[in-house]
């Protein structure tokens, strides 16, 4: 009995360490399909707290976006409400210079004269700056856009607007030149008058009929101008008479010097002179004789030539050298 006990002892002492060894190598071969089912439990759960990670972010982008117009928006009316407080303000502001220097230029004094013609200057000086404080302060738009904006001004100007330009050039030059100013008697063509106003697309003068004339600038430009005084509160006057081509022109100049020089309204300091030419109308020659003398004031223009012209013809016809059938 003893014999057999030792044999199987023998026996489980050789054969135990196999046993357990193949134990624990089948274990781990049971545990291999729940390790691997954890593991794709383990991602997707990963994965969805990723997608809860992801989800806010995207969230708070859309918010972000939407702020940003929000913002965009507001920026872009707060520019146009500013554009157009700096353009009412800038009119306003325009409109009172203007109308301060134009009270000035009415009293009377040796610089007042001179303040009509600074009236353009100041109004095309001051849109200007508006236009940059608007354009450039205020929207500031890009290069770029900024040329195209100026390439299609300067065409829409070139294609549709040219004679405003001629005459608002024409005006700028008039201001730099100064070849007459407010006050002036002007001849321009057929049109003759006081200066009253001088701007940038039109000068306005006023006939010896209390007519308003407007003339464009650009036809100072091209055309020839007179200008009888120059400034100055004397005036050149003209005072025509037509006569017979026989008459006796000594007499004549001697007649004309002299009633010029009696008027109350002459100014001595300057020449008076007594020119002739020969017209034709109606296939008759005549006469036409021209007095050239200055009034002391510019008011008294029309006064002093209907003066010449009535005496002149009344010492004639008195000396015999024009008789009434050739003024009737």
């Amino acid at each position: 009995m003893k014999s057999k006990l030792i044999i199987k002892l023998l026996i489980l002492n050789f054969f135990f360490p196999f046993l357990v060894n193949e134990y624990h190598f089948s274990l781990p071969q049971q545990d291999t399909i729940p390790v691997s089912v954890n593991t794709y439990f383990v991602q997707d759960t990963v994965q969805k707290v990723q997608d809860q990670k992801e989800t806010p972010d995207t969230m708070t982008n859309i918010n972000d976006d939407k702020e940003i117009y929000r913002s965009e928006t507001f920026l872009i009316i707060e520019k146009v409400i500013l554009s157009f407080v700096v353009l009412l303000f800038g009119f306003y502001f325009i409109m009172i210079i203007t109308k301060l220097l134009d009270y000035l230029s009415g009293m009377k004094s040796s610089y007042a004269k001179n303040l009509k013609g600074v009236i353009p200057i100041v109004k095309l000086s001051g849109w200007l700056i508006i236009s940059y404080i608007i354009v450039g302060i205020i929207i500031k738009p890009p290069f770029e856009i900024l040329i195209t904006l100026s390439v299609s001004i300067g065409l829409a100007i070139g294609l549709g607007a040219k004679d405003i330009l001629k005459n608002v050039f024409g005006g700028i030059m008039i201001q730099f030149n100064r070849p007459f100013q407010v006050g002036d008697k002007i001849k321009i063509t057929d049109k003759y008058g006081e200066v009253i106003s001088i701007g940038l697309r039109s000068t306005r003068i006023i006939t010896e009929n209390e007519a308003v004339v407007s003339v464009p600038n650009s036809e100072f430009m091209v055309k020839s101008m007179s200008n009888s005084n120059y400034g100055k509160l004397n005036c050149q006057v003209f005072a025509n008479i037509y006569l017979p081509i026989d008459i006796d022109m000594v007499k004549v100049r001697e007649v004309a010097s002299e009633v010029a020089r009696v008027s109350k309204y002459v100014y001595l300091d300057k020449p008076i002179n007594v020119l002739f030419f020969n017209e034709v109308n109606e296939k008759r020659s005549f006469l036409k004789m021209q007095v050239n003398a200055y009034v002391m004031d510019k008011k008294y223009e029309s006064e002093f030539r209907s003066e010449l012209t009535e005496l002149i013809i009344r010492e004639l016809l008195q000396e015999g050298l024009l008789r009434k059938a050739d003024v009737s």
